[in-house]
């Protein structure tokens, strides 16, 4: 079996601490338990990771945010995964700091990521697992909230959060995403 794991988030040093690259660093550390180092490819940053027979195909596209739909859906054609066998990992600030959710399908919830997804293979239904980063900003500043780094109380939890979003890696591409769910999610 074969699955494509998306980590969200922006290419470059200035965002690689950022709420908004919450997605980058869950895939990083998946690929960084299983010895699997990413490689520059097209449309993004490529890793290949094996876990219980599974095949992962682990991408970090360089497309922007914004953009990601075009790299999901070339390593999609590329790898010639199905979509029950995708999983995007995002930030989102309707959850609470470190809150996880794993959904099958679902809106974009005004996440510009999950919009280009959604537009350019032109379904809602795709599992997606929603890393909450909170919405402590005022009227306006929400780009600049996301885009910010992690607070220092944030800093000293987020280690252990992100180990946990692996673990919904894991049940997704071996007990299936509704065990997962059931499992994991609310953790």
């Amino acid at each position: 079996m074969k699955y494509l794991i998306i980590g969200l988030g922006n290419p470059g040093y200035k965002y690689e601490e950022t709420r908004h690259n919450i997605g980058f660093k869950v895939v990083e550390a998946f690929a960084k338990d299983c010895d699997a180092p990413f490689e520059v490819k097209k449309l993004g940053e490529v890793a290949q990771a094996k876990y219980k027979g599974r095949q992962l195909i682990l991408l970090k596209p360089n497309t922007y945010m914004n953009l990601s739909g075009k790299a999901v859906n070339y390593w999609m054609q590329t790898e010639k995964i199905p979509l029950e066998n995708i999983l995007v990992i995002t930030d989102d600030l309707a959850l609470p700091f470190g809150k996880l959710r794993m959904k099958g399908k679902g809106s974009d919830g005004g996440h510009n990521g999950l919009k280009d997804i959604q537009a350019v293979l032109k379904t809602v239904e795709y599992a997606r697992l929603r890393f909450g980063v909170g919405a402590e900003f005022k009227p306006g500043q929400q780009v600049d909230y996301v885009l910010g780094e992690w607070s220092a109380l944030e800093k000293e939890t987020l280690e252990d959060r992100i180990k946990i979003a692996t673990e919904f890696i894991k049940g997704f591409t071996t007990i299936g995403i509704g065990l997962t769910m059931t499992n994991w999610n609310g953790k």
